[in-house]
């Protein structure tokens, strides 16, 4: 949370492989999963561009762990969740709460950011969007494909942006917003997780606990200007390898390799 929000405090108006970040006092977290290291730096430096936040934590699996180590800069901490494969992984959701658990961030308003979406919006600008607002909130972003739209969350806005509908990867789309996968939650809005869980719901697509979360409290939308890609199969993650390599001043190339 920005610098001067505190635990439970009222609120004026005006962080697979998972990544989060902890401040002082602003949003304090930020969850990412990281498909390749020039995407998680290219969202470590959007995370920057939030002055009150000065920890990142990271959460990856046991077979990413050690070699994250080695990438990560001294400023993040990268947490293994033990998990080995698909069939015992924690999943988004989970690994959220296993972020607030093993970070030491219970009570904490959080910024998480899916490190598998190469982002050029501000995140400063979305947190200022989010002072605003008093709920928690979600980035949004217009996609004009319908084809597309199946892949993502779709989420319904009213005249205030506060969210009144969320579905995640619907046959029919019943708008053209998509979930950018970066949202800031309050602190108590992250307590009702253990509820979320008891209540059956799926551990995985962070989505999924939005679209559980705006039926019972406040949540906006952030209309997202600028670029967003979705690094969602390997199509995707070499197109944005290769936009990376483009302003880095690198050739690109017609196959992703982590080299």
């Amino acid at each position: 949370m920005p610098r001067g929000t505190q635990r439970g405090s009222a609120r004026s108006p005006t962080r697979s492989r998972r990544c989060c970040c902890r401040s002082r006092g602003g949003p304090c977290s930020t969850t990412c999963s990281t498909r390749s290291a020039r995407s998680a730096r290219s969202t470590r430096d959007r995370i920057h561009e939030v002055d009150d936040l000065d920890e990142i934590h990271l959460v990856t699996n046991a077979r990413f762990a050690a070699a994250l180590r080695d990438w990560a800069p001294e400023d993040v901490t990268v947490h293994d969740d033990g998990t080995t494969s698909n069939e015992d992984r924690l999943g988004a959701i989970g690994d959220i709460a296993f972020a607030i658990e093993h970070g030491g961030l219970e009570g904490l308003d959080l910024l998480i950011v899916a490190g598998d979406n190469l982002i050029g919006y501000s995140l400063a600008d979305f947190v200022h969007f989010w002072r605003t607002k008093g709920g928690s909130a979600l980035a949004v972003h217009e996609v004009a494909e319908r084809s597309l739209l199946r892949n993502y969350g779709v989420v319904e806005l009213d005249a205030d942006d506060r969210v009144v509908g969320l579905e995640e990867k619907p046959t029919d789309p019943k708008g053209d917003l998509a979930a950018t996968a970066s949202y800031l939650y309050r602190g108590d809005h992250l307590a009702l997780l253990p509820r979320y869980f008891e209540g059956g719901n799926p551990p995985d697509a962070p989505g999924n606990f939005t679209a559980w979360l705006h039926t019972r409290e406040p949540v906006f939308g952030y209309r997202a200007p600028g670029e967003w890609h979705d690094v969602g199969d390997l199509g995707q993650l070499l197109a944005a390898d290769n936009l990376l390599r483009e302003r880095a001043g690198l050739p690109t190339r017609s196959e992703y390799s982590l080299s």
